[in-house]
């Protein structure tokens, strides 16, 4: 079948051909930098890490362009009011770019903990208002924008395929207009590319046109096409920045280029919250740290970050998503019999001598891996494959539980396992990835010597001290399970 995509500009899923023969550019929109991130945040990125993750499976090298949006957001999205980043400033009492730096290391740190790809490259706009001035200068030369009093504006008019991505019509996107149009602009429609900065505007720079800062959508067209060349294979982002983000990186690129700007145009879908949209005022609005330290009053506990991440490939990224605590809750459950699955393999393999595979374990594994990669294939339907992994685990386990089990059966399921499960997906973690801040190899073998001790302290009826011991590594987030065979432990 090979790698099908569902493509927004066609609105049908095509079979993935790179424009280049064995690589493939890819950029998606990222965070614009004025607060922590949070669940929605992690819905997009996490969907377009999986599918890098993929086409590197396939074989691709992929280089991975994510930038960093810390000037030039408004916050009505809309050409009008103050920009986003600023805003923040001003109400936390800090330099535009003090508050930039410090929410851009928290979105890294939350997205390394949601075992997220780095980006190749995460560009900022702040650091690209050369490539945008020079956007800026074709687009005015080529008869596509026009200036009025230092702000320059995008003449929608000009540029006939204005809509094609959203399916809208001009007509429409007036009628539809939340605010009274700019007396500067020709028509509503009209986008800015440049912004005339007044005298106290902090983030301003000099440009042909006056002291000025650029717009939202000119900042994602310079950079993607900086790093990507003039045509990409795919962009991806939110459904919400279909119009008028994307719309109008299109309309910028194409006008000044004469060229395709992007192949393919992928869209992952909302999140919800308890079923209802996610906001402040509803007071549902949970950023990843609280999630993962269980701060949030909707949560009744702390979630590892990688529960997070499987409750969000259980849906297709084109699906909406709905977080609720039980969701969580479901989801914490699963990736705890994940690292339990995994760890109970790894010190199987440790421990034992290598041998050769059993014909019986290798000839399910295969059709295993058929049904991951048809999965996969199929506009990147996630739920399947994340299905695929558990029947991993569930193999796994009846190995483990069969004392005859060939060591190199277990390897070759620990193999798949980590491939499928972990290079692509991402919800395993490897064996030198850190979990909570700390390896979990290492933690294991720690916390193994604590779990001997408190057995030694019940044997000797030193309740107090086994119930200390319990009630520590509690208190760090880890639980001890006892069962019939031993205790375990996982992350609370």
């Amino acid at each position: 079948m090979g790698l099908h995509l569902y493509n927004s500009l066609s609105r049908r899923k095509e079979p993935f051909e790179p424009l280049n023969e064995g690589r493939v550019g890819v950029y998606v929109c990222g965070p614009t930098v004025y607060g922590h991130a949070h669940l929605g945040h992690a819905k997009s990125y996490v969907s377009f890490d999986v599918l890098v993750r993929y086409l590197r499976y396939l074989g691709y090298s992929v280089t991975y362009v994510q930038n960093i949006t810390d000037v030039g957001h408004l916050t009505d999205d809309a050409d009008e009011g103050e920009d986003k980043v600023a805003a923040a400033a001003r109400r936390e009492q800090k330099h535009p770019m003090a508050i930039a730096e410090y929410y851009t290391r928290s979105f890294f740190e939350d997205m390394d903990r949601l075992n997220c790809v780095r980006p190749d490259i995460s560009p900022r706009a702040s650091g690209h208002i050369i490539e945008q001035i020079e956007l800026v200068k074709t687009l005015l030369e080529k008869g596509y924008a026009y200036e009025v009093g230092g702000s320059v504006y995008f003449d929608v008019a000009k540029f006939t395929e204005y809509g094609k991505l959203s399916g809208r019509n001009i007509e429409e996107m007036i009628a539809g207009a939340r605010i009274e149009p700019s007396p500067d602009k020709r028509s509503p429609a009209d986008f800015a590319l440049w912004k005339r900065a007044e005298p106290n505007h902090i983030m301003q720079w000099p440009s042909p046109w006056g002291m000025g800062y650029p717009g939202w959508h000119l900042e994602c067209s310079a950079m993607a096409m900086k790093y990507l060349g003039r045509t990409i294979d795919i962009h991806g982002g939110g459904l919400e920045n279909q119009f008028p983000h994307h719309e109008c990186e299109i309309a910028q690129a194409e006008a000044a280029n004469d060229a395709q700007f992007v192949r393919f145009w992928l869209h992952n879908n909302m999140v919800t919250v308890d079923g209802q949209k996610m906001g402040k005022s509803l007071n549902n609005f949970i950023n990843l740290k609280q999630a993962f330290s269980g701060s949030h009053e909707r949560l009744t506990r702390a979630y590892d970050p990688l529960a997070v991440r499987q409750l969000i490939l259980n849906s297709h990224y084109r699906s909406p998503l709905d977080f609720s605590d039980a969701a969580l809750f479901a989801a914490q459950s699963g990736n705890d019999r994940i690292a339990e699955a995994v760890r109970g393999l790894r010190k199987r393999i440790a421990d034992a001598p290598e041998g050769q595979a059993d014909a019986d374990v290798l000839g399910r594994l295969e059709p295993l891996r058929t049904k991951f990669e048809a999965a996969m294939d199929d506009d990147l339907n996630t739920a399947v494959a994340l299905s695929v992994v558990f029947d991993l685990v569930r193999l796994a386990n009846s190995l483990l539980d069969d004392g005859d089990t060939a060591p190199g059966s277990l390897t070759a399921v620990y193999e798949v396992l980590e491939r499928l499960g972990g290079d692509v997906l991402g919800v395993v973690r490897g064996a030198d990835v850190q979990a909570g801040g700390v390896d979990e190899e290492r933690l294991d073998g720690i916390v193994r010597i604590l779990i001997e001790q408190r057995a030694a302290a019940r044997k000797g009826k030193d309740y107090a001290a086994a119930d200390a011991i319990r009630q520590q590594l509690d208190a760090i987030g880890i639980v001890l399970e006892d069962k019939p065979d031993g205790t375990v432990w996982r992350w609370k």
